[in-house]
């Protein structure tokens, strides 16, 4: 029987490359959990602020903005560099590169502030401002560009995951996808609770994508 043997370099190469998918992944798996925490308990804690009425983004705004500024920012970059760990364990091509842009989506909310609005922060009149600022549209086209990818990507995981056979992944993929694509529509068109219901649909779909790179994880 004839045995290939490994050369010490080809392991060392081997086992590096091992070490940096694992860190990608734990990026990728660090990502959505940090960011729905870190806007969660701001939501029970800010003066004022009524995830009925307003959007996580809004948390944004006023003299602790800063908080969720740097949420969007550093959440945002753990998915743009988790987004190339995922791509060694899919085979889809489009669901990692899709999953990078809803990180630099994420990137560019936070960039672009949204306006005080409805009485948040306190002191803010009730109601929808008269007119929008710059920054307050780029942080609504950043919002679009960043869900549209997200959904897709669920949806492209979906699909792959059926082929695979893996019935679970597959149907929780589509159902999160469909989450976040009606909790959009639905806050977009001014549905009752359409912050609340948006949250609702963004939140599982972000963490289901951690999900994935943990369970990952977990097998490597």
């Amino acid at each position: 029987m004839t045995t290939i043997a490994t050369t010490p370099s080809a392991a060392s190469s081997t086992a590096a490359s091992s070490v940096r998918t694992r860190a990608l992944l734990t990026c990728a798996a660090v990502a959505a959990p940090l960011w729905a925490a870190v806007s969660l308990i701001q939501a029970a804690t800010r003066e004022g602020f009524d995830l009925t009425r307003h959007p996580l983004s809004a948390l944004s705004t006023g003299s602790l903005g800063w908080l969720q500024i740097t949420n969007f920012l550093v959440a945002g970059l753990l998915t743009v560099i988790g987004a190339t760990g995922l791509r060694r364990i899919v085979r889809s091509k489009w669901a990692p590169r899709l999953v990078r842009i809803n990180g630099l989506g994420m990137m560019a909310a936070g960039i672009f502030v949204m306006d005080p609005a409805d009485g948040f922060p306190v002191g803010t009149p009730a109601g929808v401002p008269a007119s929008l600022s710059w920054h307050s549209y780029g942080h609504f086209a950043a919002g679009t560009i960043a869900f549209a990818a997200l959904i897709a990507a669920c949806y492209l995981l979906g699909r792959e995951f059926s082929r695979n056979g893996d019935r679970g992944p597959a149907l929780v993929s589509r159902i999160t996808g469909t989450a976040t694509l009606l909790g959009n529509l639905w806050a977009m068109t001014g549905g009752k609770a359409g912050s609340l219901t948006l949250a609702l649909g963004v939140i599982p779909s972000m963490l289901w994508i951690s999900a994935l790179a943990a369970r990952a994880l977990r097998r490597r």
